[in-house]
């Protein structure tokens, strides 16, 4: 006798993009509020990090359709928004190391690169995890297998 299959939607903190939202988080605090938080950096990373990561973590377990295109959209956006954060820092400093212009840039400190570096190898394990729940999901209903 087969059981069931509960369909229903999915809760809330899956389809959330917790890395997604440390990221533009981290940016925003830095860009916005360099002054206000000065020397606190590592504690306040500390505490955007740790979080996504487990709340991400979370979401390997599952495997439909819908979290896993959501976790694919959340972290390509992601790719995109620290490439983007990256582009600025290097361009900025690289006019200024090399071409001895003086622009106005953003000035992003390593400790925050490597922040947004340490969230993409996350969603980078995120992504090859749920890509391994999918490959399980699949062998379920080979029917050589």
């Amino acid at each position: 006798m087969a059981t069931p299959v509960k369909t229903g939607k999915p809760s809330g903190y899956l389809l959330f993009p917790w890395s997604l939202l440390s990221i533009i988080l981290i940016l925003v605090f830095d860009i916005g509020f360099k002054e206000f938080f000065g020397k606190n950096w590592s504690w306040i990373v500390l505490v955007l990090i740790i979080p996504a990561a487990i709340i991400e973590n979370l979401k390997v377990g599952y495997s439909t359709i819908k979290i896993m295109f959501l976790k694919i959209v959340y972290s390509l956006l992601s790719f995109l928004i620290v490439g983007l954060a990256f582009g600025i820092a290097g361009a900025g400093w690289y006019y200024e190391r090399f071409q001895k212009v003086q622009i106005p840039r953003v000035d992003i400190p390593w400790y925050v690169l490597l922040a947004l570096g340490v969230i993409l190898l996350i969603e980078i394990v995120q992504i090859f995890s749920m890509l391994k729940a999918v490959r399980r999901e699949f062998m379920q209903f080979d029917p050589d297998n």
